[in-house]
């Protein structure tokens, strides 16, 4: 469900790690948007990371 369908990134997991070494899970979970975007001439509805739609902007 939380991953970029354009790059691919997803939730990644980890450890955290306070002053006192105790480690506890956690989640990284990627920055996703709804962005609406043109595709061959059509609007189309995508769930893209952040870092693609600067990316998108930049190319168009």
């Amino acid at each position: 469900m939380a991953k970029c369908e354009m790059c691919g990134k997803e939730t990644k997991f980890g450890k955290n790690r306070p002053w006192s070494k105790k480690a506890t899970l956690r989640t990284f979970k990627p920055n996703l948007q709804k962005v609406t975007i043109y595709e061959n001439g059509r609007k189309v509805q995508k769930v893209l990371c952040t870092r693609c739609i600067r990316t998108l902007s930049k190319t168009v």
